[in-house]
């Protein structure tokens, strides 16, 4: 076969599609050599294993701003199924209410990264200087989202 991918290619839609994966290695020659490796189940079940443990050494008070991201995030797309199934009519509501939770799931994001004991950047602020600039950038950014409302 002249063209290599294309030999791959029909070799692996042969073996199937689901649990392959391509890695590319170089050879002593210097040669790129494409390699199938076959991922199975066990291999998936020990990757949510080990980020469940990890998770699980998280303290609770950053454990609460993931809560109120993925609510945040959550919320912005039950407005986005909302606004397919039944309209858009005023267009600037819907686009108000999911950048209100984009943005609002932004900036707990950024409190996450400020609270966190483990992050060397910001170890000389204070928590709560970190939860006031949160509360005033909500401030700041509902002030405009009610604005833009009209």
């Amino acid at each position: 076969d002249i063209n290599p991918c294309a030999s791959l290619w029909r070799r692996r839609r042969r073996e199937g599609a689901a649990g392959v994966h391509l890695r590319s290695l170089v050879s002593d020659s210097g040669k790129q050599e494409l390699i199938m490796a076959k991922s199975n189940a066990s291999d998936a079940q020990a990757l949510v294993r080990s980020l469940r443990s990890a998770y699980a050494a998280t303290p609770t008070n950053l454990k609460i701003i993931d809560l109120y991201v993925v609510f945040a995030i959550a919320t912005a797309i039950i407005q986005v199924v909302y606004m397919g199934i039944v309209g858009s009519f005023p267009f600037n509501s819907f686009l108000s209410g999911v950048l209100s939770c984009v943005g609002t799931a932004v900036l707990a994001v950024c409190l996450r990264i400020q609270v966190n004991k483990e992050n060397k950047e910001f170890k000389d602020l204070p928590p709560e200087r970190a939860f006031a600039d949160f509360v005033l950038c909500n401030l700041v950014l509902h002030l405009v989202i009610m604005n833009f409302l009209g």
